[in-house]
């Protein structure tokens, strides 16, 4: 059995950009907040050993580094257990979204009250143990369209060729996070890349996020620049940004949130541009209203 590792913490005092300013209304769409045992477990299965991100701690990062609003997503360490996510949606109904992490065949009045709290979408996570899988996608998909979802995919784009067709076939929405979450050595021309940007050019949202976990040349991440402006190229309204906090199952430098946003300004160096990917189209995804 491979040995669950411990991972960092986030840098203690996150920032907002220096190149550019945060608009109003700004949505960081991809985050955590992590409990401890015993009062919110760890799985077995899990593939690494966070800290704690409390609710207090994410919150103020938002603060810090300018954003209006947050979504929340269910990290795998946590299984399927919401209650700590769900709690912190609760207690900022306006503020916060989420995305869940549920088994198939749940009541239907626990369905509700996900929903009630802020739950907009499900996450199926091919990746990391603790996840659910995309075994079932198809009727992950026809649930979804039954609650209002969208499906959000943490998977390898190498994986995404012969599952392209299901993945379009799909009823609802789908995001695919951390812009395919592999390596930059592999080169825009990869296959499996290749596939991402059809699937965007065709109607699939994408998160640029998790610069450190694709990027081989390390901080600044400049690796990276490429994939993000491909990305954005073939589906500009249907791109978000997410900070990844508290970057989790990384070992690397610890970036601050701030130089994540930093290298937005590379990615989309457009103002009007970046004013779409932090603000109006995650209000789109994740229905929050969008500033007038």
């Amino acid at each position: 059995m491979p040995e669950i590792r411990d991972c960092p913490g986030p840098a203690p005092h996150p920032r907002g950009p220096t190149r550019f300013a945060v608009p109003a209304g700004a949505v960081d769409t991809h985050a955590h907040v992590i409990g401890l045992p015993p009062a919110y477990p760890f799985v077995a299965t899990r593939s690494y050993t966070p800290p704690e991100a409390t609710p207090a701690a994410y919150l103020g990062m938002l603060d810090a580094t300018g954003m209006t609003h947050g979504v929340l997503i269910q990290v795998s360490v946590h299984g399927t257990d919401n209650r700590l996510m769900l709690e912190t949606l609760r207690a900022h109904p306006r503020r916060l979204r989420g995305i869940a992490v549920i088994p198939l065949g749940l009541p239907e009045a626990e369905l509700a009250a996900l929903k009630e709290a802020g739950v907009v979408g499900l996450r199926l996570n091919v990746l990391y143990g603790g996840g659910v899988g995309f075994e079932a996608v198809e009727a992950y998909g026809a649930l979804c369209r039954e609650m209002g979802w969208h499906l959000q995919f943490l998977i390898d784009a190498r994986s995404l060729p012969p599952l392209a067709g299901r993945l379009s076939r799909l009823p609802v929405p789908f995001c695919i996070d951390h812009m395919g979450h592999f390596p930059t050595s592999c080169g825009v021309e990869d296959e499996g890349f290749r596939t991402l940007v059809s699937l965007v050019r065709d109607g699939a949202w994408v998160k640029l996020s998790g610069a450190y976990r694709n990027s081989v040349a390390g901080p600044p991440f400049a690796d990276t620049v490429p994939f993000a402006r491909a990305l954005h190229d073939a589906g500009p309204e249907r791109c978000v940004w997410g900070s990844d906090w508290p970057h989790v199952s990384h070992w690397g430098p610890m970036m601050n949130v701030g130089d994540l946003l930093d290298l937005l300004a590379e990615w989309v160096p457009d103002e009007a541009d970046r004013h779409r990917v932090l603000v109006a189209n995650p209000a789109r995804l994740y229905g929050f209203g969008e500033p007038v």
